[in-house]
């Protein structure tokens, strides 16, 4: 499978208020001696010292000028003009998530160098599945935007402390060149002391130091000769509150020739010079990206003294309308939940085992297919999504996933014939409710009730399906409920999966290669998984089109993160 791009005249739009900005800069292509560092001037070819860099903004483009160019700019994206340069030539703009950010600002590379020369770029992101996510991003558009710009092919590394010759090749070459480099490689304090104990990451030190195997020069003293233009993606993450943290103290070592800032959630204080705003309200208007459809849970009644009942839905058939409930339900073992499609006089102190609760007029007495309710002899009466009686958090969570497991497969089911795969998302809170490695690897309570409830809905909905093709799909074995679900997170050595403690490192770079570099395979329709369970990874970075449900079973009052989460499946 291969992905396709088109033509999206706001990506057009935002990568020219970024080039008009500096109009009236000449094109130029400066070159400079490089320092090949001690032991390494054996080639006396003048050629092979030489450096390429961004030329410097000219003094004819004084700062007076180039804020009349962003207050025109302003003005045409219908925001309020700047009054100054807010950190000089820092440009921010904001783009809804799932629009394509990504494409955006390597179209905005081209561009300028197209309109100026600058050959020289250096994108920054928060994280390592962000990073992998970008780097999937210039691989599968590579050749699209080759035809775009006649041929012309940028070339793009992975900052990697231990491959310090890719910026040589950066510095040295003519073309056009892009650094991707995620904080943690660089983000620490440049005088910490390197005493045992000390805390600063071997790694993330080297790039500030002078190193024997790259000349004895220091690495970040080659990349800021360059002057690069800095795209930094999710500010909000990169920068961190604290405006004198040793992220921002190490990126201005870059000496960047300008900063040009993309996300969809920027924080009020970090944004200097927005120029261009694509917001959510503006996406859906333009149906950029998918409607949002909510599915809740609300709570009814005293939870001590009623019974637990929570109406799902209402179910209008050929005859009278039904309704599906879920209730408790006694076992030889003790007390579980079920949840059934039932008609008016259906008893629920019958019908679960003579459970006390249930022995007051717990009733069907009438179903309302216009109203979307049930009342019950006792007078009660739920509406859709009502829950009443005590609800402990595992029933929510298992009503979670049987919703979302039944609105998969009736989405599934509508584009089946079109050969577009479905993909549902599930958040999670700990890595051991999917997966048990005390001992031998054994499922977590949501995998349990994952393969318990799609089961369930699959006889249930079966029969309602006239498809034939999709029915045989449903019905192979490669698809059994064992195989269509998978958990991503962050794995060690020996592949076991590991709780993620907020600090990257190989461990969630072996999950990434997974997530972000298979994207294609799992796309297509003979991958079984269709499910996907995570604890941290799948937040920003992973972008795919064909996400459609996304369920959060944890609690979370992190609006940025729930954005985040929720533009997993806004993308079209």
């Amino acid at each position: 499978m291969k992905l396709q791009f088109k033509h999206q005249k706001f990506q057009a739009d935002a990568a020219k208020a970024v080039v008009d900005v500096f109009a009236g800069q000449p094109y130029l292509t400066p070159t400079y001696m490089m320092d090949r560092g001690y032991g390494q001037q054996t080639i006396t070819d003048e050629e092979d010292f030489t450096g390429w860099r961004n030329e410097r903004i000219v003094p004819e483009l004084s700062d007076k000028l180039i804020l009349e160019h962003l207050q025109k700019v302003q003005r045409t994206n219908q925001i309020k003009p700047s009054e100054k340069l807010e950190g000089r030539y820092n440009l921010t703009i904001e783009m809804e998530t799932g629009v394509g950010k990504t494409y955006t600002y390597i179209k905005t590379m081209y561009e300028l160098n197209e309109r100026y020369g600058w050959t020289k770029f250096v994108v920054v992101v928060p994280s390592i599945a962000i990073r992998e996510g970008v780097l999937k991003s210039f691989e599968s558009m590579q050749e699209h935007f080759a035809r775009e710009y006649n041929g012309k092919r940028m070339q793009y590394f992975v900052y990697n402390s231990r491959q310090l010759s890719k910026i040589d090749a950066f510095a040295s070459d003519a073309g056009m060149h892009v650094m991707i480099i995620n904080t943690q490689a660089f983000n620490t304090s440049m005088n910490e002391e390197k005493s045992k104990g000390a805390k600063a990451d071997k790694a993330a030190r080297v790039i500030f130091e002078r190193r024997d195997e790259f000349g004895s020069r220091r690495p970040i003293d080659v990349l800021s000769q360059c002057h690069p233009i800095m795209i930094i993606d999710e500010p909000q993450s990169v920068l961190g509150v604290d405006k004198g943290n040793k992220t921002r103290k190490g990126l201005a070592l870059f000496k960047p020739l300008f900063t040009l800032l993309y996300s969809a959630t920027h924080r009020k204080d970090d944004i200097y010079n927005m120029m261009f705003r694509l917001d959510a309200i503006d996406a859906y208007n333009q149906k950029l990206v998918k409607k949002i459809e909510v599915k809740g849970i609300r709570q009814i009644g005293s939870t001590a003294t009623n019974g637990y009942v929570y109406l799902e839905e209402i179910v209008i058939s050929k005859g009278n309308p039904q309704a599906r409930i879920s209730y408790d339900v006694k076992t030889a073992t003790g007390t579980r939940q079920t949840s059934r499609v039932v008609g008016e006089g259906f008893n629920l102190y019958e019908q679960s085992g003579e459970l006390n609760e249930y022995r007051n007029n717990f009733i069907v007495e009438r179903i309302d297919g216009l109203e979307g309710t049930v009342r019950f002899v006792n007078g009660m009466v739920l509406h859709e999504g009502d829950t009443v009686g005590a609800v402990h958090e595992d029933y929510l969570r298992r009503i979670q996933i049987r919703e979302t497991i039944r609105t998969h497969l009736e989405r599934e089911r509508q584009l089946f014939g079109r050969k577009i795969k479905v993909l549902s998302l599930f958040f999670i809170d700990h890595v051991d409710s999917y997966r048990l490695y005390d001992g031998p690897e054994t499922k977590g309570k949501f995998a349990k009730m994952f393969e318990e409830e799609y089961r369930n809905v699959l006889a249930e909905l079966k029969p309602t399906f006239g498809d034939e093709a999709y029915l045989r799909y449903l019905s192979d074995p490669r698809n059994a409920a064992e195989k269509v679900h998978q958990g991503y997170f962050s794995m060690d050595k020996k592949g076991k999966v590991v709780e993620s403690k907020g600090k990257e490192g190989e461990n969630e770079e072996r999950a990434f290669d997974l997530i972000m570099k298979d994207k294609e395979r799992l796309l297509s329709l003979k991958e079984p998984v269709r499910f996907i369970f995570s604890h941290s990874a799948l937040k920003e970075g992973w972008d795919n089109p064909n996400v459609f449900q996304i369920c959060t079973l944890k609690n979370s009052d992190n609006e940025t993160k729930k954005r985040q989460e929720v533009g997993r499946g806004m993308r079209l």
